[in-house]
């Protein structure tokens, strides 16, 4: 992540998709994406939270999905130390 090492177990992710009835099909609508991220020590928060903005604007399924389902994340993150 932007130059900074991380564990292999400092980063993980769950993603929910919501569905709707549209004209009696069930469509996926949104999917909401749920960050908990460990920093190292020493990690520069501002990088971090500089890719975090920026992530779906950068996402390639958010990008595919554009207009048809719409993405949100929140993230939990520690600092190391």
């Amino acid at each position: 992540m932007r130059g900074i090492s991380l564990d292999q177990d400092a980063l993980s992710a769950t993603a929910e998709g919501v569905n709707e009835m549209v004209d009696r099909i069930p469509l996926l609508t949104e999917i909401r994406m749920h960050y908990t991220l460990e920093l190292p020590e020493g990690a520069d928060r501002t990088k971090v939270d500089r890719a975090l903005e920026t992530h779906v604007e950068k996402c390639p399924t958010a990008q595919s999905l554009r207009g048809a389902v719409a993405v949100s994340w929140e993230a939990d993150i520690r600092d190391g130390g």
